[in-house]
């Protein structure tokens, strides 16, 4: 994981008002494994920043398709 991943929550953390699946981005890294993430809505406006550690989160990807055909 590293500076501005997006990443997906892997658990529920209620006493933050988080939940499994929530999507953010990783703003600083405190030290290894330890991140500062960031939880923006739509318009882009932050309602968390926490500090987590790697096992509560994933990073995901995205990879556009582009003009190729897929195989069924």
């Amino acid at each position: 994981m590293k500076l501005l991943n997006v990443v997906a929550l892997t658990e529920d953390l209620p006493e933050l008002k988080l939940y499994r699946g929530q999507v953010g981005t990783i703003v600083d890294e405190y030290e290894p494994g330890v991140f500062e993430v960031e939880f923006s809505d739509l318009t882009g406006h932050a309602y968390a920043i926490e500090t987590l550690n790697a096992r509560q989160l994933m990073v995901l990807y995205h990879q556009p398709i582009g003009e190729k055909k897929l195989l069924v």
